[in-house]
C-alpha cells in the first residue's frame, strides 16, 4: 500500500490539471455523474490499479466494473514494466536520438549531423540544407513527445544562422525532413504521419509484434498524441487500418475520415507493411538488452525506415486506438524480463 501511494502522490504532483478539469467537467455533464463521485472513485482506481488521475477519464473507468478496468496497463503498471524489460544500463541507445541512428544505421536512410559536427565543418550544415525535401528538422538528441521540434524550411538559412538557431532553441542535431509516400501524404500532408509498431521479445528471444498504430497529423507538423493528432489501428498481418482515429482526449469523437482532408482512415493501407514489419523484427535483435521497443516507422516512396525507438513506448497510443486494455498481453512475457 505504501508504494501505491507514493505513486498517488507522483500522479497528483504530475497531473495535467487544464485537461483534468475538461474531463470531469464533461463527464459530470453529459454522464450525469457528481464530481464528488468521479472524485472519490478515481481515487480508489488510482490505488487499485495503479492509474494516473486522467487515465480514469482515457480508460473510461467511469462507466467501467471491475472486470473491465483490471485489463488496463496503467502509468505505474507500465513503468515497472518497461524497466525491467528495458533496466536502465541499457537505454542510452534508445533515449540518446544520435547514438540510436548511429546504432540502427542500416534502418535509416535519410541524412543528419550533429551541431557538434557542423561548427567542426560548416559545410556539413551545407549538405543538409541542399536536401531534396526542402526542408530541415531541428531537434534535440534527449527529446521527447515532439517537444522542441522545428520543422523549417531550408531557404531560411545559411549554414551559419542552421547552427546559430540551434543554439538559440537549446537543440543538438538537424535531420533532413522525411518524404514520406504519396499515399500517407494524401492522407495528411501538414506533417509526417509515422506508424509506431511495438516489438517484445519472447523466451526464444524472437521478435513478436504486439501492436501498430498509424499516427496521422491532424494541422501539426509533429504526429504524437500529445500535440492534439489522432491514432488508429492497424492490423500487424496485412497493415490495414482496421479502427478510426482517437485523440487522447475524450470529448473528441473518433474520426473515420480525416477531419481535414475528407480520406478515409479505416481501410488505409499502410504501403510497405511487409517491409515495416520485417524491419523492426530484425532492429529488435540488434541490442537484446532492450527487450519492448516502440519503433517509429516512416514510410516513404523507397520503402520503411527508422525515426527512433523507444523504451518508454505510451500505454494510450497502445490502448486507445483499439479501445480496450492490453495488460494480459504484456503479463504473458513478464517472465522472459531479465530481472525476474
Amino acid at each position: 500500500m505504501m508504494k501505491r501511494l507514493l505513486y498517488l502522490g507522483y500522479y497528483a504532483k504530475e497531473l495535467d490539471r487544464v485537461k483534468f478539469r475538461k474531463f470531469i467537467n464533461h463527464v459530470s455533464t453529459y454522464d450525469r455523474i457528481p464530481k464528488w463521485k468521479l472524485f472519490a472513485d478515481m481515487i480508489t482506481s488510482s490505488l487499485r490499479y495503479n492509474i494516473s488521475f486522467n487515465e480514469y477519464f482515457l480508460f473510461h473507468f467511469y462507466k467501467s466494473d471491475h472486470k473491465l478496468r483490471s485489463t488496463y496497463a496503467g502509468t505505474g503498471f507500465m513503468y515497472e514494466y518497461q524497466l525491467a524489460m528495458n533496466p536502465k544500463s541499457k537505454r542510452h541507445v534508445l533515449e540518446d536520438k544520435l547514438a540510436f541512428l548511429r546504432e540502427f544505421k542500416d534502418f535509416v536512410i535519410h541524412d543528419y549531423a550533429s551541431l557538434v559536427d557542423m561548427r567542426h565543418d560548416t559545410s556539413i550544415a551545407a549538405r543538409l540544407l541542399a536536401n531534396p525535401s526542402g526542408k530541415v528538422v531541428l531537434k534535440g538528441s534527449d527529446g521527447q513527445c515532439g517537444r522542441g521540434i522545428e520543422v523549417r524550411e531550408s531557404k531560411d538559412f545559411t549554414p551559419e544562422s542552421l547552427i546559430e538557431r540551434l543554439q538559440e532553441i537549446g537543440n543538438d542535431f538537424v535531420e533532413e525532413f522525411v518524404m514520406q509516400h504519396h499515399d500517407l501524404n494524401r492522407l495528411s500532408s501538414s506533417g509526417l504521419n509515422t506508424v509506431r509498431i511495438v516489438t517484445q521479445l519472447n523466451d526464444r528471444d524472437e521478435a513478436d509484434i504486439i501492436g501498430a498504430r498509424l499516427r496521422i497529423t491532424v494541422n501539426s507538423p509533429v504526429d504524437n498524441m500529445a500535440a492534439g493528432n489522432i491514432a488508429a489501428p492497424i492490423d500487424p498481418e496485412t497493415g490495414v487500418v482496421i479502427g478510426g482515429g482517437v485523440y487522447s482526449d475524450i470529448t473528441k469523437p473518433i474520426e473515420e475520415v480525416h477531419p481535414v482532408t475528407g480520406v478515409p482512415i479505416v481501410g488505409f493501407h499502410v504501403p510497405f507493411w511487409k517491409e515495416a514489419a520485417e524491419m523492426v523484427r530484425r532492429a529488435a535483435l540488434i541490442e537484446k538488452g532492450n527487450r519492448s521497443v516502440g519503433w517509429d516507422v516512416a514510410i516513404t516512396s523507397r520503402g520503411p525506415e527508422l525515426i527512433e525507438g523507444n523504451h518508454d513506448w505510451c500505454k494510450l497510443l497502445w490502448q486507445l486506438p483499439v479501445q480496450k486494455g492490453l495488460k494480459n498481453i504484456l503479463q504473458q512475457y513478464q517472465k522472459t524480463a531479465p530481472n525476474t
